[in-house]
C-alpha cells in the first residue's frame, strides 16, 4: 500500500516491527545480558582509541546512566568519553528547538577539537540534527537503532514519542526538521541498526549515503550488546583523529 506525502508524491508504507518482535524485545534482552560473559575476548580484541573527545547521547526518555556499559568501554579503548549531561531525553524539551542546549554542551567539551556523538535511537537523530547545525563542533556521528532515515510510524514508539516530546510527527515543521536530520552529514557517520528491531523498522536506521553495520538485537539495551560495542570501536578506530583549531593554528 502506498500513501502521499506533504507535496503529492506516492511514497511507500514502511510498516513497523511485528508484534512477535515486539513481544520478544524484553526476553531478548535479558538473554543478551545473561549471556554478555562470552563475548569478552571479541571486546578486548576490538580496535583500541586515539583518545578523541566522545560524547554519547541517551534514547527516548532515557538519562546517561542508560549507556554506561557503552561509556565505560570506551573509556577502556582509550577516549575522553562524556554524557550529554542533558537529563532524560525528551527530544526538544530537553535539546531545545535549535538543539541549542545539545549545542552548547558539544561545545563546552571542544577544547581538543571537534567531538564525535554516538547516538542511541532518539540520540542518534539529535546527534544528526546538531552535526547538520553545526558541522564545526561535530568530528563523526555514530547512530545505533536511530530510525533517522524513514516516516515516524514505521516505529512502535511514535505515540510515546508524541506524549514525551510534546510534538505531533505530522506537525510539517516536524517533517521539515526530519528532513535535514536525514539529509548527507558533513562529517564521517556510521549506522548500526538491526533488521530484527522489535521497535523501530530497521529499515529505516540507515540510508545509502551512510556506511551501515548490521547486527542482531533487540532495541532494548542494544546499546548494552557486546556486537554493538565492538562496532562502535572499529568504526571510530578507522576515523582520521580530529584536529582542533589550535592545532590547525600552529602548523
Amino acid at each position: 500500500m502506498d500513501a502521499l506525502s506533504l507535496d503529492g508524491d506516492v511514497v511507500a508504507v514502511i510498516p513497523p516491527p511485528s508484534k512477535t518482535l515486539w513481544a520478544a524485545e524484553l526476553p531478548r534482552a535479558l538473554w543478551m545480558g545473561a549471556t554478555w560473559w562470552r563475548h569478552r575476548a571479541s571486546l578486548t580484541a576490538a580496535p583500541e582509541g586515539d583518545g578523541r573527545t566522545v560524547m554519547v547521547l541517551p534514547g527516548l526518555f532515557n538519562t546517561d546512566g542508560s549507556n554506561i556499559v557503552l561509556r565505560r568501554y570506551l573509556v577502556a579503548k582509550g577516549y575522553r568519553v562524556h554524557g550529554w549531561g542533558l537529563g532524560r531525553n525528551r527530544g526538544v524539551r530537553s535539546v531545545g528547538a535549535e538543539a541549542e542546549r545539545l549545542i552548547a554542551r558539544i561545545e563546552s567539551l571542544s577544547d581538543q577539537g571537534p567531538v564525535t556523538l554516538i547516538g542511541i535511537s532518539l540520540g542518534g537523530i539529535m546527534a544528526r540534527m546538531a552535526a547538520q547545525a553545526r558541522p564545526d563542533l561535530v568530528a563523526g556521528v555514530v547512530t545505533i537503532a536511530s530510525p533517522y532515515a524513514g516516516p515516524p510510524r514505521a516505529t512502535n514508539v511514535w505515540r510515546a514519542f508524541e506524549r514525551l516530546t510534546g510534538e505531533r510527527v505530522d506537525d510539517p515543521a516536524v517533517i521539515a526538521r526530519s528532513a535535514t536530520i536525514a539529509g548527507p552529514l558533513p562529517c564521517p557517520s556510521a549506522a548500526i541498526w538491526s533488521r530484527n528491531d522489535g521497535l523501530v523498522a530497521g529499515t529505516i536506521c540507515r540510508d545509502d549515503t551512510t556506511p551501515a553495520v548490521e547486527v542482531t538485537s533487540s532495541h532494548l539495551w542494544v546499546q548494552h550488546r557486546p556486537q554493538v560495542l565492538a562496532a562502535v570501536a572499529t568504526i571510530l578506530a578507522g576515523w582520521p583523529p580530529p584536529v582542533s583549531d589550535q592545532s590547525l593554528a600552529a602548523r
